[in-house]
């Protein structure tokens, strides 16, 4: 299966620490290797970054390690494919237009009995079930509301459903935001953390790699990271239960009734 990696907070920040132990996952300390993606949110903007190498030896990847681009919003994927060939078109975050936004999507896992109709609005580029899953998604929303964004309860509610239609056809954890809202779903795996003050040092898993985030942030600042699997081996991560779906919003889990 694929990883996801997303962070969520209430100013902009940089998310080279968590995204260079991710990487890492991209062929050397795991098994994804076949392309991997990240979007950044800036405003009603999104930088998007797209390789189908692996993100190990991907000199897009050495730039976004190296460019510390702040975001309160972002989303990235390394892809182990199980459906659809190793290209371009294929890796993930997939990015459409709704509502005057961009929404940007990424899926881990698989739904093999997933066959939707595509003569509708949004339509798949590449070939895999997750990209379909993410028009999918769409159309069902513009038919809903399509006028306009709806309220965030009333849009994860109407989302939550759509999900679980989908959730039940296979293995459905995902990343969905627009820039503004923020949205993690559990099928099987998916972590977070909030860090927050008082800040400590986190140490990476997958690279021996420490940071003092005391000596980096502001007492205020507030950072949600989800991970399919916790990247830290020092710090306390919460997992989401199966067919859960979680809004986050300035670094926190939202309860939304």
């Amino acid at each position: 299966m694929c990883q996801l990696l997303g962070m969520n907070c209430n100013i902009p920040t940089d998310i080279c620490f968590s995204f260079e132990g991710f990487c890492t996952r991209g062929g050397q300390t795991d098994e994804h290797k076949d392309g991997w993606g990240i979007a950044f949110f800036e405003g009603k903007g999104c930088r998007l970054f797209l390789d189908a190498k692996p993100s190990t030896n991907s000199p897009i990847a050495d730039l976004v390690k190296r460019y510390p681009i702040h975001s309160t919003h972002v989303i990235a994927h390394i892809r182990k494919a199980t459906k659809g060939e190793i290209r371009l078109d294929n890796c993930h975050p997939f990015r459409r237009e709704l509502w005057g936004r961009y929404w940007v999507f990424a899926h881990n896992g698989d739904l093999p009995d997933f066959e939707p109709n595509n003569s509708q609005f949004y339509q798949p580029v590449g070939t895999t079930d997750s990209e379909q899953a993410f028009c999918f998604i769409l159309n069902k929303l513009r038919q809903e509301f399509p006028q306009e964004k709806p309220p965030l309860a009333i849009l994860y509610h109407a989302l939550n459903e759509i999900t679980l239609s989908l959730a039940n056809l296979g293995i459905f954890n995902y990343l969905l935001s627009d820039g503004e809202s923020f949205f993690a779903h559990c099928s099987t795996k998916l972590h977070y953390i909030i860090r927050q003050a008082p800040f400590g040092a986190a140490h990476l898993i997958d690279q021996d790699v420490t940071v003092d985030f005391q000596a980096l942030t502001r007492e205020s600042d507030r950072v949600a990271v989800i991970a399919t699997t916790p990247l830290t081996d020092n710090e306390v991560w919460t997992p989401l239960q199966p067919n859960q779906l979680i809004a986050f919003q300035d670094g926190l889990p939202l309860k939304i009734s």
